[in-house]
């Protein structure tokens, strides 16, 4: 069994734990995500840590990964770094760690630092709180400024925007990186990147009247894009559903 790793500057004393990490993890029964992939919350060198498990890929991935394209792992600690870099906030990374058997990926880890959040965007879609149209209007902020410095979360779920409320304002950090692209995002085009939260169209209306505001966009048409790609995108995912027989 062979390994690949790295490690943030700053965290130079978590090597021998990323050596160890499948016996830390297994160990360990802080589960807080259990799905494709496994998450946990792990104090580790006295630093409350998320380790997030990716699930062993099939074998011509555990090929591909380990030949061809960047594991899920390494995507997740690059992206990270990437962010902090641009200022855009998600937990701080402290490392990651890939196992090859044969020459084949088999385990990988990433380590982050433990944000410390009070909601998702996910509890102001689904719970819709009397403090809702003040979130959504800084949620819009929030996303109109990383799209100007080119980051576009391919995963922008409810689930993946995590929210703290700091007096009255509210801070935002992005998690679930490891699927992210930097480029040139357009006037308009930033509007799409909000059709996988599932929002209603009050909300998407009060974030897309905030998001052309800063943008120099036209309200009306902001409107009609952000409902368009909406409707679009949640058509396509009930139509799979009804295909397979789900409601």
């Amino acid at each position: 069994m062979s390994y690949k790793f790295e490690i943030n500057e700053k965290y130079k004393n978590f090597q021998d734990t990323l050596f160890n990490m499948k016996a830390v993890f297994a160990q360990n029964t802080g589960t807080i995500h259990l799905a494709r992939n496994e998450l946990k919350v792990i104090p580790l060198q006295g630093i409350e840590t998320v380790v997030k498990a990716f699930r062993v890929p099939n074998l011509l991935n555990q090929f591909v990964y380990a030949n061809i394209r960047k594991s899920k792992a390494y995507k997740a600690f690059h992206n990270a770094q990437k962010l902090h870099d641009l200022g855009v906030a998600t937990p701080e990374a402290i490392g990651y760690i890939e196992f090859f058997s044969f020459g084949l990926l088999q385990e990988s880890f990433f380590i982050s630092k433990k944000f410390d959040y009070d909601f998702t965007i996910a509890h102001i879609r689904d719970d819709q709180p009397l403090y809702k149209k003040k979130v959504l209007e800084e949620f819009a902020k929030f996303s109109f400024e990383i799209h100007q410095k080119g980051v576009w979360h391919v995963d922008y779920s409810g689930g993946n925007i995590l929210i703290k409320k700091n007096g009255d304002t509210y801070e935002f950090s992005l998690v679930d990186i490891n699927r992210m692209k930097f480029r040139s995002i357009g006037a308009y085009e930033g509007l799409k990147n909000f059709n996988k939260l599932w929002f209603n169209e009050e909300d998407l209306t009060t974030i897309a009247k905030t998001y052309a505001k800063l943008a120099a966009l036209d309200e009306k048409l902001a409107i009609e894009e952000i409902l368009f790609h909406d409707a679009k995108l949640k058509a396509k995912i009930r139509l799979k559903r009804r295909l397979k027989g789900k409601k």
